[in-house]
């Protein structure tokens, strides 16, 4: 997924990316980041100016955010959690 994102971002994503989907397996209880932290990240963080490339991205990679219940309201997979 990182890689089919323009250069330029590359860096960005995959920082802010890995942040959230650590943030969002604790917030689970969980011992590692599994694909529904990654794609909850994804969804919480891209900039709306972005979010059409990050949907068709992540259908091109094979991500199957629907069955996670995306595309979720800003950011309201954190509150599942709680």
């Amino acid at each position: 997924m990182i890689s089919r994102i323009p250069v330029f971002h590359r860096h960005i994503t995959e920082e802010a990316v890995t942040k959230k989907a650590e943030e969002l397996a604790s917030l689970r209880r969980a011992n590692s980041v599994e694909e529904q932290d990654v794609v909850g990240a994804f969804f919480c963080d891209v900039p709306s100016p972005f979010y059409s490339m990050m949907i068709r991205l992540l259908d091109q990679t094979g991500f199957d955010y629907k069955k996670y219940g995306y595309p979720k309201p800003a950011c309201r997979q954190a509150e599942t959690y709680k």
